[in-house]
């Protein structure tokens, strides 16, 4: 009975979140954001808003079983729905804190898997690696194919950068080299005075952990699946813009180089502010910009595809809360049994 209890409390406290999380997101625009935020919920094409859910949902599935992959070298086989799961729940806690859902999404495979997180860790740095080599390529060729929209545009940028007033970038570049060589240097004289201290033990512990994550990138058994669910997922997010641009009046006409350019810049938003929250369709409109979008309608097209993406995450990583301690009960019932 009192499990039952605990388990109903439980639930309602997700519910709780999620709703709160709402409540957070558009409570974190100004006045003029939601007019916009509203108008483009209420004159979209909500037919054409199916497959980009359904896109988003198999980019998510791609990316868990992308991560499972990971895991094999580690000796790691956890069931998919699992790691689907946890994958989703890490999604909605970034909504709200920036990198929080990488710890949490290993936090909670672990717990259901039995499986090390300081190793579940590492494959997500391994990852994260990976994806931003991926981004990097992926601007670098949507430059190439549009220089003269794109090309011209990220010249103004860095230039502006580079004669920003204040403390030149070089000497900023040369101050962050300078910290994080002195830390480097700080934490191996730590590890060598005190080796026998519990937390510098515990640290090294997970820094060798991460370290085995590291490695599954190396034994990778199944490569060419892994370069297959990576292309697939980039594939999808270039696919939810294009397609999403038929969705609303005034970007329809645009097609696949400029979907090419705002996945470029709206993903850097989701990188700048949690979940992407204000940032995403200031991205989007500045973008649109480029090839003749009045500055309303661009950031309207912006918040659209905002409030998908974000609804899909909450509605979908409240569902994984819920849905993880019964899709595991058996085996949580098991694990509790007195042993004899």
């Amino acid at each position: 009975m009192r499990k039952r209890f605990f388990s109903i409390l439980q639930y309602f406290i997700f519910l709780g979140g999620g709703i709160f999380l709402v409540w957070w997101q558009l409570r974190s625009m100004t006045p003029a954001e939601k007019d916009e935020f509203y108008d483009a919920i209420n004159y979209a094409n909500y037919w054409l808003v199916i497959p980009i859910v359904v896109m988003s949902l198999l980019s998510h599935l791609s990316r868990a079983m992308r991560w499972k992959l990971l895991m094999e070298p580690l000796g790691y086989d956890p069931k998919l729905k699992n790691v689907f799961a946890a994958t989703m729940v890490g999604y909605l806690a970034n909504a709200a804190i920036p990198r929080l859902g990488e710890i949490l999404k290993c936090t909670l495979l672990s717990r259901y898997e039995n499986l090390k997180v300081d190793k579940l860790v590492g494959t997500i740095i391994v990852e994260r690696t990976f994806d931003f080599i991926c981004y990097l390529i992926f601007i670098g060729l949507t430059v190439l194919i549009q220089v003269n929209v794109v090309g011209g545009f990220v010249k103004e940028e860095l230039n502006l950068l580079s004669n920003n007033p204040g403390f030149p970038l070089w000497g900023k570049v040369l101050i962050l080299i300078a910290i994080i060589t002195f830390l480097i240097y700080l934490i191996k004289y730590l590890f060598k005075k005190f080796p026998a201290n519990k937390i510098i033990i515990k640290i090294n512990n997970f820094i060798k952990g991460i370290g085995e994550g590291f490695k599954s990138i190396k034994n990778l058994k199944h490569r060419r699946s892994f370069i297959i669910h990576t292309f697939f997922i980039w594939l999808m997010y270039l696919l939810q813009i294009y397609i999403g641009f038929s969705a609303m009046d005034g970007v329809s006409h645009l097609g696949i180089k400029a979907a090419c350019s705002v996945l470029s810049l709206a993903t850097l938003a989701m990188i700048i502010t949690p979940g992407g929250i204000g940032s995403f369709p200031i991205f989007v409109g500045k973008t649109l910009g480029l090839y003749g979008i009045a500055s309303q309608l661009g950031v309207a097209f912006g918040w659209l595809m905002w409030g998908v993406a974000t609804g899909i995450i909450i509605i979908a990583g409240l569902a994984a809360l819920l849905l993880l301690p019964l899709i595991n009960k058996k085996k949580n019932e098991v694990s509790t049994i007195d042993p004899i």
